[in-house]
């Protein structure tokens, strides 16, 4: 139906106001149960404490935590310390002048900062599903990995259930991106119950607490990192990202990006894109000799928009019974490589796609079977997985086929996407009025016409888009 649009729209307004009276809390209307649980449960008892297994759970359906990593903390209610730990580390030891024992404390501070291990650590330090270098995958791109677990021992708790007092006041961030998350307070919940290693016989634990972490973007200290372009076979009207959508464009490349959170961009400068990639060392040095690599500095191509990655988005083909889009992903910052990256998109056609050619593709339906309207994209392992540095293999491209439904038509904008999230930030669109509009007075265009336009932009390398 032509208004189903408004129906979608009217049923994703009403859960989000009844379910969400404040306006301060995290909710993602692609994502809306997403979330990460952190787990704690106390598995044994020590003369002054307790050892604990703490699990983080990444249900977010396309929203994961890139290197350098996640970082947990929290405020002890007493005067805990923390003897050792497994599979984490905290980033300072403080204060523990008052031990006299051989080994310190692991970590005496009052509010602790444990961040994950790199990958391969010595075996002593390895617990199950630990140390994968503050990485934490989606549950809809990675199930099986969407989670990190270390282990804790802590010191001053007591050793009861009446004794332990629950932390408080947890955070949880990415290195990369800020705080961005708001978590809940620390609640207990049932024991958890585990199984014996010969699975016979169940085992659970002391005691057992859980803390909600939801991500809301207007909390995360960086700026804008993606924005999105469009055209169409049918429109000669290219659609650039809108100026300014993450920074401004420098007067001199050579000054730092201007933005609304200058601590964040103070490192990136800006190169015009026809500069030749090979040429890219001497550009950096300024002729001096060696240079550094290319992603010494958080350089740039200097575009009109300034943001690190672009998304755009081809009305490629009309057939009979089906519409074809190219979607292309350019990496701009040399600085950055995007592994195991994820693109989610809000179209109502997404109940008819038949085929995406290069990417792996899962539904979301946050609101049930009414709203098939939203779906994520990620890499082919080894094809197209990482999206690499600015540069040659800075792009990842792939058609996407539908199926034409009863609401289907080239008019008013309709086969561009409503929302487009990249990495689980959410990318600045054009203005609707500004979206490829079909010729004045012309219902349809000719076969001919619409070849030569296909063959013209689909001979537009990446880098011309920029």
């Amino acid at each position: 139906m032509k208004g189903s649009r408004w129906f979608i729209a009217l049923i994703s307004a009403s859960v989000l106001f009844s379910a969400f009276p404040s306006a301060e809390c995290a909710f993602d209307p692609l994502d809306p149960n997403g979330n990460i649980t952190i787990k704690w449960d106390i598995t044994a008892w020590t003369g002054d404490g307790y050892v604990a297994t703490v699990t983080m759970f990444n249900w977010q359906m396309y929203r994961h935590i890139e290197a350098p990593g996640w970082q947990l903390s929290w405020a002890w209610a007493k005067n805990e310390i923390i003897w050792s730990m497994l599979g984490a580390q905290t980033t300072m030891q403080g204060d523990c002048s008052m031990f006299h024992s051989n080994p310190l404390p692991h970590c005496c501070d009052r509010r602790p900062v444990v961040i994950d291990l790199l990958p391969l650590p010595p075996e002593s330090m390895r617990i199950a599903n630990c140390c994968k270098g503050g990485v934490l995958p989606s549950f809809g791109q990675d199930p099986e990995n969407a989670l990190a677990v270390f282990q804790v021992a802590v010191g001053g708790a007591g050793n009861t259930n009446t004794t332990v007092v629950l932390p408080e006041n947890f955070t949880l961030s990415s290195s990369s991106s800020g705080p961005g998350y708001t978590c809940s307070p620390a609640m207990q919940v049932p024991k958890s119950q585990f199984l014996a290693p010969d699975g016979r016989r169940s085992t659970e634990a002391f005691m057992t607490w859980n803390v909600t972490c939801g991500y809301s973007q207007s909390l995360s200290m960086t700026p804008r990192t993606c924005c999105v372009s469009f055209s169409a076979f049918y429109s000669e009207k290219i659609v650039s990202c809108p100026e300014c959508s993450c920074a401004c464009k420098p007067t001199n490349p050579t000054e730092p990006v201007s933005s609304d959170d200058p601590d964040a961009t103070a490192q990136k400068v800006c190169i015009d894109p026809r500069t030749r990639y090979d040429k890219l060392p001497s550009v950096i040095s300024g002729g001096n000799s060696p240079p550094p690599p290319p992603s010494a500095p958080h350089l740039m191509y200097c575009t009109q928009d300034m943001c690190p990655v672009k998304i755009h988005w081809h009305v490629k083909t009309n057939y009979k019974e089906y519409w074809r889009v190219k979607v292309t992903i350019t990496n701009r910052d040399f600085g950055a490589n995007f592994s195991n990256w994820t693109l989610a998109l809000k179209h109502p056609n997404f109940n008819n796609l038949t085929e995406a050619f290069s990417y792996k593709y899962k539904a979301l339906n946050p609101y049930g079977a009414y709203s098939n309207d939203s779906a994520m994209f990620w890499g082919v392992t080894y094809f197209n997985d990482m999206l690499m540095e600015a540069g040659p293999n800075g792009n990842v491209q792939s058609d996407l086929l539908f199926r034409k439904g009863e609401d289907f038509t080239l008019r008013n904008g309709w086969t561009f996407p409503d929302r487009v999230y990249f990495n689980g930030d959410q990318c600045v669109l054009p203005l609707p009025q500004d979206f490829p509009t079909l010729p004045n007075g012309s219902p349809s265009l000719s076969a001919r016409l619409s070849l030569l336009l296909v063959l013209v932009v689909s001979a537009i390398s990446p880098f011309a888009l920029l």
